[in-house]
């Protein structure tokens, strides 16, 4: 029988980043599968075709995305709650599907009203994240209470589904999810648009016109990023990475692409003197970001978070590109052998690692080819909805068993 799901995302969907892209082709994933869908959101981001998004009320002084942890937050998650209560109560979902923590915490009173199990998407700790973003210190007063709320959201809720096998060993290892109630269902990636570049004189004119628009020289090799621009995503040690390499190498050119706020990474990297090396353009649609990856020769995945997800990894992979990342688990569950692993947190080892890529086209090309057959292999959407779609059977079944 087909279901009623109720998603729930505590941000401003959609914004084009990771966990939007994750939010997204879930959607659009288990709807094909025949199932009704409807997402409550914050009141601000994108609309997306096919996708029937209940917006919380209007907040005329916030029209940017909010993202990551921020005292906004305390508000508009009440705006939220408010909209999903009235969208509950309009379609009475079968199931509650939310992603974060905030969200989960919503729909923890939704399962108590209305009796709909909850299933909580886990992308990483709240509290390592709002510790990650500098929102709060461990020394503050507030911070245990938090670590208590969230093993609490972690334990009440009906399933919790981690994008990596790292994240659901880190919640075994803590104890506050149930065994049989944790499952892990990959960041995958659609392989057949984030494919690579094939040589195509239609496409060779479309790399071309960007390179053109975003004003890199037509002899420069291209290392890419795509994603948050944000200390814990290493974005500091990626453009310190940029004056290394680009000193020893001044045919080499950096495009990192995403938001927010690019102008102080620009104003940073003129302050290292690589401004006319490193290109941030801002903000880059996913229906584009293919396009503007294809234009890479080295793709970099610096991110510092242990305990979050890093779906870019998959987009890089499908692209057939060689990655370069910080030695992180989840950067070895995505890559395994295939990937080229820096020094966790030494931009030093970044930029050799990257140098070492660009040394030797060859055996970066082997692995880009490597990586992409394991993309296509391992990170299907289709087969994460049907992952998906199984763990609503379980929890459906399980709620009907306990009624």
């Amino acid at each position: 029988m087909p279901y009623t799901i109720l998603m729930l995302a505590s941000t401003s969907f959609f914004s084009d980043y990771g966990n939007h892209v994750r939010i997204w082709e879930e959607a659009k994933a288990v709807q094909q599968l025949g199932h009704r869908l409807v997402l409550a959101t914050y009141h601000n981001g994108d609309n997306m075709p096919g996708l029937d998004i209940r917006r919380s009320w209007d907040v005329p002084w916030i029209r940017r995305a909010v993202v990551g942890s921020s005292r906004h937050k305390l508000y508009l998650d009440v705006g939220l709650a408010w909209r999903s209560l009235r969208v509950a109560r309009e379609i009475r979902p079968t199931i509650i599907h939310a992603h974060t923590h905030e969200a989960a915490f919503i729909g923890l009173t939704l399962k108590r009203l209305l009796g709909i199990p909850l299933i909580l998407d886990y992308q990483g700790s709240m509290t390592s994240e709002m510790l990650d973003h500098g929102f709060i210190r461990r020394t503050n007063p507030l911070f245990p209470l938090l670590t208590r709320l969230e093993r609490r959201i972690n334990r009440d809720a009906d399933a919790v589904i981690t994008s990596t096998v790292n994240a659901a060993h880190l919640l075994r290892r803590d104890g506050s999810v149930r065994p049989d109630r944790l499952y892990t269902v990959v960041d995958s990636v659609n392989t057949e648009r984030f494919r690579p570049f094939d040589g195509s004189p239609a496409w060779e004119a479309q790399r071309c016109e960007l390179r053109r628009q975003l004003g890199i020289p037509a002899d420069r090799r291209i290392v890419v990023y795509i994603g948050l621009l944000a200390p814990y995503q290493g974005t500091h040690h990626l453009i310190q990475a940029a004056r290394i390499v680009t000193t020893h190498r001044p045919d080499v050119h950096f495009l990192i692409m995403g938001h927010p706020d690019p102008a102080s990474y620009r104003a940073y990297a003129e302050s290292l003197g690589v401004g006319d090396h490193v290109t941030l353009p801002g903000r880059i649609f996913y229906r584009d970001l293919h396009a503007y990856l294809a234009l890479g020769e080295v793709a970099v995945a610096p991110k510092m978070s242990r305990t979050e997800g890093n779906g870019k990894i998959g987009n890089y992979m499908a692209m057939g590109l060689p990655v370069v990342a910080f030695d992180t688990p989840v950067a070895r569950e995505f890559l395994g052998d295939c990937g080229i692993y820096a020094a966790y947190g030494s931009a030093e080892d970044l930029a050799a690692k990257i140098e070492l890529a660009l040394d030797q086209p060859e055996w970066a090309q082997e692995l880009g080819r490597r990586v992409r057959e394991r993309a296509v292999r391992n990170l299907s959407w289709k087969r994460a909805a049907r992952q998906i779609e199984e763990i609503y059977h379980t929890v459906v079944g399980a709620a009907g068993a306990k009624s």
